[in-house]
């Protein structure tokens, strides 16, 4: 027997404007039946589990245990300036030189992401 991945849960403050923005990231739909101040919101993703947005009421203190890794279909440097449009702010610059690495993010309430290299990036640099 085994478990199977229901959902991703990010604990938030405001779980409709945090869906919001990471249905801007990724492209899709919240859930149909989900509505501005619902506690629960779903981001459906067309493939694996859903993004889960939980509202509770203490504020994010530390950083993520887990996180999210996107790997853009654009390049890496688009997809980084696009997030930071759409909100997200940038924690800590891990490309390198080279092309290679990724860039930390944060999401409007501070959740920890990265992005990562482009298929196209990487064939690019062939690393």
């Amino acid at each position: 027997m085994v478990s199977v991945v229901q959902n991703m849960a990010v604990d938030c403050a405001d779980a409709y404007e945090l869906a919001l923005f990471w249905s801007a990231v990724t492209g899709c739909p919240l859930h149909p039946s989900d509505k501005r101040g619902d506690p629960e919101i779903d981001v459906m993703l067309p493939e694996g589990p859903l993004l889960h947005f939980n509202q509770v009421p203490e504020p994010k203190t530390v950083k993520n245990r887990i996180h999210l890794c996107l790997r853009p279909t654009t390049s890496r440097e688009q997809e980084v300036e696009r997030l930071l449009a759409l909100g997200a702010t940038l924690v800590a610059d891990r490309r390198n030189p080279d092309g290679t690495g990724w860039a930390v993010l944060a999401d409007p309430e501070g959740n920890e992401f990265c992005v990562l290299r482009s298929e196209s990036d990487r064939a690019a640099t062939s690393s």
